[in-house]
């Protein structure tokens, strides 16, 4: 339990998964996933605002992806590899691939855009965060 109920309800009364770095494999063979970071709800409120709205999300994408919440303590390191710079944010993956993500909590309407934009994508690297590495023409 920790102090935040609103976010422990997601995954002790509706019972999304936990991520951890324990079972992050099987992100690789589990469909569609919406992670959800919340960091810390202290420093970033709106993640509160998030946790109420993912379930509704869920409910209104007809169960089309698998809600999951990123555990505290583990999504700085997976910040860092999908490349959201705002926080809280939803991530999706389709069987561990990168789909795309949104930030901070939006507008219904905003999700209701952008989500099926998201899903309708297919699978690319994720964005990381750095200056990507290239090299030059011979």
């Amino acid at each position: 339990m920790s102090d935040y109920p609103l976010i422990d309800r997601l995954t002790d009364e509706l019972g999304y998964p936990l991520l951890t770095a324990d079972n992050r494999e099987a992100l690789s063979t589990s469909g569609t996933v919406c992670l959800f970071f919340s960091e810390d709800p202290k420093r970033y409120p709106e993640a509160l605002d998030v946790a109420v709205v993912l379930p509704e999300l869920v409910k209104a994408f007809d169960n089309s992806f698998t809600p999951v919440v990123v555990a505290r303590g583990y999504d700085r390191e997976l910040q860092r590899e999908y490349g959201f710079r705002q926080w809280p944010a939803l991530v999706f993956l389709r069987d561990g691939d990168y789909l795309g993500a949104i930030e901070k909590i939006r507008d219904w309407a905003d999700y209701k855009d952008e989500i099926p934009a998201i899903l309708a994508g297919s699978g690319k690297r994720a964005p990381g965060i750095g200056i990507p590495v290239t090299s030059e023409p011979a």
